[in-house]
């Protein structure tokens, strides 16, 4: 089992830990604010799972129907996630509406808030080994998580110290005004998943400052060639495509023109790791001089 599925099987066991502490917490008190906490809790639980089952199957090698491998079978699950974090922020929006103008003094506030604040720790070590082990992996999906998680813990702390106030100042409205501020909260995180997933699916290129980069090593290790451009790429989970045309003398024989472009990809691949390039060589009556030109 690879790193990346054991940290998904991880973020499963972690969250269904958290959600139990966390629905304790809310049983306990009964306050909505702790409710809408332990809600989200569960939506970490379901988009756990369905990271897990997501890098498993990108894990799956190429073969003649996917040649390019299985790799984007990741931003759907952070597609997913986004879509099932603003279905919970809905819940918790209408739970809050109603809680407004029916309101309640919480019950053992000391109690469930140490708990919650137990589940609240537990989220935050945990999100951060997600975010820092899913980058050093490439994976969308992991990286997903542990934002989510992440933004679970900024909001948890936000409605610990908003309900410590609540037996202190008497305003027993504001823990419904905390839950729809954990409703806000979550809509945002989701719609961040959604439109940087969606980024994934559409091929969206690299960043600037890796084009650039891209662009120097072609610069310095094609010494032979004229000309490269047409420089196109993309990422799908890991995995990164770089593709461009390299224009050499007319006269150069197929073996130097071919050890020029194993030149090219050992540099780029030391640089950038799991990419995938594909050259396409042309003689040089095909030079450009405009356009995407790298040399």
């Amino acid at each position: 089992m690879s790193r990346i599925q054991k940290l998904a099987i991880g973020s499963i066991l972690i969250g269904a830990v958290v959600f139990a502490l966390k629905y304790v917490a809310y049983y306990l008190t009964g306050s909505i604010a702790l409710y809408s906490d332990a809600l989200e809790s569960i939506i970490n639980v379901v988009t756990a799972i369905a990271a897990f089952m997501a890098v498993r199957l990108s894990a799956t090698p190429a073969d003649a129907n996917h040649p390019y491998g299985h790799h984007k079978v990741e931003y759907f699950s952070a597609v997913l996630e986004g879509v099932l974090i603003i279905v919970a922020a809905l819940m918790i929006l209408r739970e809050a509406y109603f809680g407004f103008f029916t309101p309640r003094m919480i019950d053992a506030p000391a109690l469930g808030l140490a708990i919650n604040a137990v589940a609240t720790v537990i989220n935050a070590f945990w999100s951060w080994m997600l975010i820092r082990h899913g980058r050093r992996l490439r994976s969308p999906a992991i990286v997903a998580d542990g934002r989510h998680l992440l933004t679970d813990v900024f909001t948890s702390v936000g409605v610990l110290i908003g309900l410590l106030l609540v037996p202190v100042t008497g305003w027993v409205w504001l823990d419904s005004v905390l839950a729809a501020f954990v409703a806000v909260n979550i809509l945002w995180s989701g719609w961040g998943l959604i439109k940087e997933s969606i980024g994934g699916l559409m091929d969206e290129a690299l960043p600037e400052s890796t084009l650039s980069r891209v662009r120097d090593i072609i610069s310095s290790n094609a010494a032979g060639a004229i000309e490269a451009h047409d420089l196109r790429t993309r990422h799908a989970g890991k995995m990164t495509f770089i593709d461009f045309h390299l224009v050499v003398p007319g006269a150069m024989s197929v073996t130097d023109a071919h050890d020029i472009c194993d030149r090219l990809e050992r540099a780029l691949k030391d640089d950038i790791e799991d990419a995938l390039i594909t050259i396409h060589v042309e003689p040089d009556n095909k030079a450009k001089h405009a356009g995407i030109v790298v040399l």
